[in-house]
């Protein structure tokens, strides 16, 4: 069975400004980056869903530099969230809008920065916008799926410009 997706993907080599809904997101951080933590930061999150029965949802946020994986928690199992446990942060999010390139391949350095750069030379194009954070990753498939049928985005937060 599929997971819930929190919001609709952007399409690969599609931008697109898009509102992300408020919702609970589960944290796990670590050290160095994301590229080098990524399996610690996963096992965690994985055993806070398995021991309360939560089901996954699509997509995994990551923060690439500060080595952080955010798991969102769909609306319908929000009560079985128990609060912070080791290795878990749990909090809320309000609604975000963020610039959205989809991209599609291996979840690598690489295909992140690549992507991050012609995200961000897009948004400066965009009348009115600037980028109002860091860019972060957005993957949409697990493990096991092969590299090239992989799907991705790279987000950053956007304001009115001033």
């Amino acid at each position: 069975m599929a997971a819930e997706q929190a919001f609709p993907p952007t399409a690969p080599g599609v931008f697109e400004i898009k509102t992300l809904p408020a919702g609970v997101l589960l944290q796990s951080t670590g050290r160095g980056n994301y590229f080098e933590e990524s399996d610690n930061l996963f096992s965690p999150l994985f055993r806070y869903i398995s021991r309360h029965d939560i089901a996954m949802t699509t997509p995994v946020e990551a923060r690439i530099d500060e080595a952080a994986m955010f798991f969102w928690v769909a609306e319908s199992q929000r009560g079985k969230v128990a609060g912070d446990e080791a290795g878990v942060r749990v909090f809320e999010v309000p609604a975000r809008r963020v610039a959205s390139a989809g991209v599609s391949g291996a979840y690598s350095r690489r295909n992140f920065e690549a992507t991050r750069d012609r995200l961000l030379a897009w948004l400066a194009e965009q009348p009115g916008l600037e980028a109002a954070g860091e860019p972060y990753a957005v993957y949409w498939h697990g493990p096991f799926t092969p590299w090239f049928a992989k799907r991705a985005e790279v987000h950053v937060a956007v304001r009115s410009r001033p």
